[in-house]
């Protein structure tokens, strides 16, 4: 278990962003969050076995998880908590592959972006998101692949499942099969503690990413132009599921 590291909350200003918050009993916790700590910079308390989730999220996994046992469905974290590093070691990755077959650099990136963030901006460095299977299935290849949880296919019941079950335990899908939603593409398997991460979303997004990725350096960051960031802002990190706004 690592050790949480408190700062000081950062002083540089906010980038002014048009959507307003939905009011919900999780904003009413009075804990702030750092910049570094949001962005996957720091040591936060993190509890699981094989998986790594803040305290309250993790206990609200478990009973989930115990609940779904008696449907016959074995819920498997297969991606939790996840630091800026290894975001980097990721997205530096894929930069470079996409770059190697041929694809201009803002290409490569936008390839990228269909799934996977920018380091910094994922939601897994909260602590609070997991990427959760039916361990009790066998499946040949990538687990992670949307057609694996339609109808007849290997992850239909878990999704079922889940739709019925998962926000009993604060547990929301993030990014919805919504008709024209935009950015990350859709995700069955990715969902998100709500009691904490939607006041986490709310420091979040009051800080100016404009200025922040200014200052950031690793493979890709110089292609990362003021217009490119808006769109990522409006599309990739405010346009998800409505109930976690």
């Amino acid at each position: 278990m690592q050790r949480r590291s408190f700062i000081k909350k950062t002083g540089i200003t906010g980038l002014a962003l048009t959507l307003v918050p939905s009011i919900t009993l999780a904003q009413s916790q009075e804990e702030e969050y750092s910049l570094v700590e949001l962005m996957g910079k720091t040591t936060i308390d993190l509890y699981g076995d094989g998986y790594q989730l803040r305290k309250e999220a993790h206990e609200a996994f478990v009973a989930m998880k115990r609940a779904a046992y008696s449907s016959g469905i074995d819920l498997k974290i297969v991606s939790s908590y996840r630091s800026f590093d290894r975001q980097q070691v990721i997205f530096e990755r894929k930069f470079q592959k996409y770059s190697d077959e041929g694809m201009a650099p803002i290409d490569a990136i936008n390839k990228i972006i269909e799934y996977s963030t920018i380091p910094g901006t994922s939601r897994h460095h909260w602590g609070t998101d997991i990427d959760v299977i039916d361990g009790y299935r066998k499946v040949d290849g990538d687990v992670l692949v949307p057609s694996k949880y339609g109808e007849g296919q290997p992850f239909a019941d878990f999704k079922k499942w889940m739709d019925e079950n998962s926000q009993k335990f604060g547990f929301y899908l993030v990014y919805t099969d919504t008709p024209k939603r935009r950015g990350f593409k859709y995700e069955p398997w990715h969902y998100s503690y709500a009691p904490l991460s939607i006041p986490m979303l709310e420091t979040y997004r009051s800080k100016n990413i404009m200025q922040i990725y200014k200052k950031e350096d690793f493979l890709g960051s110089e292609y990362f132009t003021s217009g490119f960031l808006r769109t990522y802002i409006t599309d990739n990190i405010l346009d998800i599921n409505p109930k976690l706004l």
